[in-house]
């Protein structure tokens, strides 16, 4: 069966969720091997191993924490001739979108960006992706040379598949343009101690109709009672009532959970491009005829300030 690469993201040898659902992905279409870089690489093993992995590959140097992207492009591209794969997997995350264009270019192999599904096909893996902010649905493949394909996250279930692991240690020479772009500080992000929006599986939303920034409290309460992310949609970013990176939509981060409860949004096409391809969604607005509730699963009309923490105070009881 033939290879196929799988990036891994990690931090400091702890494997993001979303690298774990491209092992899944990968096993449809061939044997994943897995490209672990820098600080912790050797530590991803065992977790990879019981992901499916059948070889990880690791490298590590100062280049991949000291300069952007093009160092893990050069180990990236050095992984893909050692191993000659099927199909290359990313996470679709900025990075992870960069380091894919540039290593099909480097490779001469078409890309398929945001697929949130995969498939073994006759001519090669054949991706889902949803067009048009998910009012299509298209099926796709690369037609020149070996696909490389970026995962939205939550796009697949994780499925432990206990497998061999060998660990090989990658040889990487880096080129000129790698030390480039340097890396001069960096400040860590406040933890609120609720999950990544992309990653969570549940997201709970605020809009225009939270009023203010004060107001976000309620909507922080409903995702704290479910152990979920807190988005906004572009009014309330704009508004200042919330900050820009946890805006959802077209010029935000796309999201795709498992429940996506929205509260006190419209639905402008700009936000509805970032969450639409959510499994299952939850619309909370006192306006009935709001274009959110066109693509709800369930709809709620009603003042959010009175359903919301009536929902939380139930979901609070039933949890206690």
């Amino acid at each position: 069966m033939a290879e196929v690469l799988v990036y891994v993201d990690h931090v400091d040898g702890a494997v993001r969720k979303p690298t774990l659902e491209l092992l899944t992905l990968a096993r449809r279409i061939g044997e994943p091997v897995a490209v672990a870089l820098g600080n912790g690489a050797a530590d991803t093993v065992d977790v990879l191993a019981e992901h499916g992995a059948v070889k990880v590959l690791t490298a590590d140097a100062p280049e991949f924490a000291d300069y952007l992207v093009v160092p893990k492009v050069d180990a990236l591209q050095a992984a893909f001739d050692a191993v000659s794969p099927a199909a290359v997997l990313l996470s679709s995350s900025a990075e992870g979108k960069e380091i894919a264009a540039r290593l099909a270019v480097r490779i001469g192999s078409g890309i398929i960006t945001d697929a949130v599904d995969l498939e073994a096909g006759d001519a090669g893996p054949v991706a889902t992706q949803s067009a048009f902010a998910a009012s299509y649905t298209t099926k796709s493949r690369v037609s020149k040379g070996v696909p490389v394909i970026t995962v939205k996250p939550n796009s697949a279930p994780v499925e432990p598949a206990s497998a061999a692991g060998a660990v090989e240690t990658l040889a990487v020479t880096f080129s000129a343009q790698a030390t480039g772009t340097k890396v001069l500080s960096r400040t860590p992000r406040e933890s609120t101690g609720r999950p990544e929006l992309t990653e969570a599986a549940i997201v709970v939303s605020g809009g225009r109709g939270v009023n203010g920034a004060e107001n976000f409290a309620v909507i922080e309460a409903l995702a704290d009672s479910l152990g979920a992310a807190v988005g906004a949609s572009r009014a309330a970013v704009d508004a200042g009532w919330y900050p820009h990176t946890n805006q959802v939509g077209q010029t935000g981060k796309s999201v795709s959970p498992q429940l996506y409860i929205a509260n006190g949004i419209s639905g402008a096409i700009q936000h509805r491009a970032g969450m639409q391809t959510s499994k299952t969604i939850v619309a909370v607005n006192k306006d009935a005829e709001a274009p959110i509730f066109d693509l709800v699963d369930y709809g709620v009309v009603g003042d959010l300030f009175d359903v919301v923490p009536q929902l939380t105070e139930e979901i609070n009881t039933r949890k206690g």
